[in-house]
């Protein structure tokens, strides 16, 4: 009877841990795997040195980031961000982090779902730090930049 009842006990903790501890993940994928941001940048464009490292990004920007708290903990505000223009939609995966132009002014969120509908093809974003995805299908057009790193 003892042997039954601590086994209970057990999975009720282990079932209250699962089911509160990735409620404001990103979704998990196939295998259990969180979408990462895909790799835009080729091993063949980084050179390290002993005192810099240099890569070769066509069309990169800077950027930082306001402290918003819905990227947290891989985004913040003392973080740097390295940008560029996607040229298609087919350079933007599921699992990368996007800026896109919303009424209250540009949003960084990660991809989450990739789809095509009638009016083409669509992302749904989210932050990673939110319970839920942003509201309504973003459409490329909304995309501003791609960031391609994050320097700490």
């Amino acid at each position: 009877m003892k042997k039954t009842i601590l086994i209970a006990v057990i999975l009720i903790f282990f079932s209250i841990i699962t089911f509160t501890s990735h409620s404001a993940e990103v979704p998990l994928g196939p295998n259990n795997e969180r979408p990462s941001p895909h790799n835009h940048i080729p091993e063949k464009n980084i050179i390290v040195y002993d005192n810099k490292v240099v890569i070769f990004i066509p069309g990169v920007s800077w950027t930082s980031y306001k402290d918003t708290n819905s990227m947290d903990p891989v985004l913040d505000k003392e973080a740097n961000g390295l940008e560029i223009v996607p040229e298609s939609p087919e350079n933007i995966y599921i699992g990368d982090i996007v800026a896109y132009e919303a009424p209250e002014g540009l949003i960084v969120h990660r991809v989450i779902e990739k789809g095509e509908d009638e009016q083409g093809v669509y992302f749904i974003l989210k932050g990673d730090n939110n319970p839920e995805p942003d509201p309504g299908k973003i459409r490329f057009e909304q995309i501003k930049y791609l960031l391609v790193g994050i320097i700490y």
